[in-house]
């Protein structure tokens, strides 16, 4: 299977509707202050506390002019996490290094992927686990 990391396109069915794409996301944490904290030392991210009746803090990864991707938000734990969230950085050593400056650690070190760059795989101050992709298509294996 090949990968290429390509910006997202808008799809449209038949009746003209938008198709189904992931468009935010939702970060569990115990302490969703404390990790909001952790992802603007790391990955410099814009997060505010939304002013509604739940403990909700709105997340911009970045603007939309960009680069593709998508924003979110970092809510009090409810549930078992399940989905793991993979951010595109520059350079991976510098984030692994951002990760654990910022409180969080490294649980699967930086992997070559032949023909597609390097990952890694990290958790939060609140054990949240994340993935840190970078896309370098010349890597071999």
């Amino acid at each position: 299977m090949e990968y290429i990391h390509q910006p997202a396109r808008e799809g449209r069915n038949s009746g003209g509707i938008a198709t189904a794409r992931v468009a935010h996301f939702e970060l569990n944490a115990d302490n969703p202050e404390r990790a909001a904290e952790f992802y603007r030392k790391t990955f410099g991210w814009q997060i505010t506390k939304w002013e509604g009746p739940v403990d909700y803090w709105l997340v911009t990864t970045g603007p939309d002019s960009e680069q593709p991707g998508i924003n979110g938000a970092i809510m009090k734990r409810m549930h078992d996490q399940a989905t793991v969230n993979t951010v595109v950085v520059q350079s991976i050593d510098e984030y692994l290094s951002k990760v654990t400056k910022a409180g969080g650690t490294i649980v699967a070190p930086k992997m070559a992927i032949p023909g597609v760059g390097y990952q890694a795989y990290c958790r939060d101050t609140e054990g949240n686990l994340f993935g840190v992709h970078q896309t370098d298509m010349s890597v071999k294996g």
